[in-house]
């Protein structure tokens, strides 16, 4: 399926990953006024700023017009409306974007004081993050990781191709991209040593992870159906999932990675809005399933 390209009168480079088409959320300050936390959808070089287009009244749909959702310093508040107030933002900031509405086009007192330069604002964390999951999805990677562990005839656990094995990671470690990292001081067990030593990690890597951000919720006791996936989850986000992974060896017998994998995630700044889901078998791994997304914006679930 092509997207359908849409015109802008917010000039959008040609290798942009952010034409009118893809509108990712993220929270910004302006650098001439840091005081401010405000939520903004980035479109080409520019932002931008929802709490503008909130207060000028151009959220007027039957959802959104009942909310200061863009007033808050988080896309929680937005995020919890689900599903329903998620399409209603997507089609008004398509509208209000586009090339041939003049809402805000030919509104130039609105259009300068909404319509921001990236370079003239800082990013922000988008939301506060209440819990956390990571989780052993790629076998390539998997097979990887355990093969640095243990012998590669059994890097792989029988549980992998049965079941989604995941850990619960620490939400106040995971900071917005471009924050200065520290290399961990903790506890390892060198190959020629014969009891562990203290000392800064001397095998810090990190992976390329995507990151599902939940948006609705649902209730402790409540599974959410593979099936009403993309009512649930709001967005996609890039993370760099980093470790220490001298320190996690010797510490994860038996309860599994503790300060080896806690002490940093890097989130990147904007949240990809995802679109559409797909269920699959996935060949060669047993029973797992793999939750397809794809990125495209111009589809019949959020248009």
């Amino acid at each position: 399926m092509l997207a359908i390209k849409m015109e802008s009168f917010v000039p959008v480079p040609a290798n942009s990953d952010f034409p009118l088409n893809n509108l990712p959320y993220g929270a910004c300050k302006l650098r001439s006024d840091p005081a401010r936390t405000r939520l903004c959808v980035a479109i080409g070089d520019h932002v931008v700023d929802l709490w503008k287009l909130q207060e000028a009244g151009c959220f007027s749909g039957p959802i959104l017009s009942k909310t200061e959702c863009f007033k808050q310093s988080t896309l929680n508040e937005f995020m919890s409306l689900g599903k329903p107030a998620w399409q209603e933002a997507r089609q008004t900031l398509t509208r209000l974007l586009s090339s041939t509405e003049g809402e805000l086009r030919d509104n130039s007192a609105l259009r300068a004081a909404a319509v921001i330069s990236q370079s003239d604002v800082v990013m922000e964390l988008p939301a506060h993050i209440g819990d956390y999951t990571d989780f052993y999805t790629s076998k390539h990677h998997a097979f990887n990781c355990g093969s640095m562990f243990r012998d590669p005839s059994a890097a792989l656990a029988p549980n992998w191709v049965h079941l989604p094995v995941g850990y619960h990671g620490r939400c106040s470690s995971i900071v917005i991209s471009g924050t200065n990292v520290h290399r961990p001081w903790g506890q390892m067990m060198p190959l020629s040593a014969s009891a562990p030593v203290e000392g800064p990690c001397q095998a810090v890597d990190f992976e390329l992870e995507m990151a599902c951000v939940m948006g609705s919720g649902n209730q402790l006791g409540s599974p959410i159906k593979v099936d009403d996936a993309s009512s649930a989850i709001f967005g996609l986000v890039l993370l760099n999932d980093w470790s220490a992974r001298d320190i996690q060896k010797w510490e994860m017998a038996p309860l599994g990675p503790f300060n080896g994998k806690n002490w940093v995630r890097t989130l990147w700044q904007q949240y990809l809005y995802s679109v559409r889901f797909n269920v699959e078998s996935t060949a060669g791994h047993g029973p797992r399933r793999l939750l397809a997304v794809s990125t495209m914006t111009r589809c019949a679930d959020y248009t």
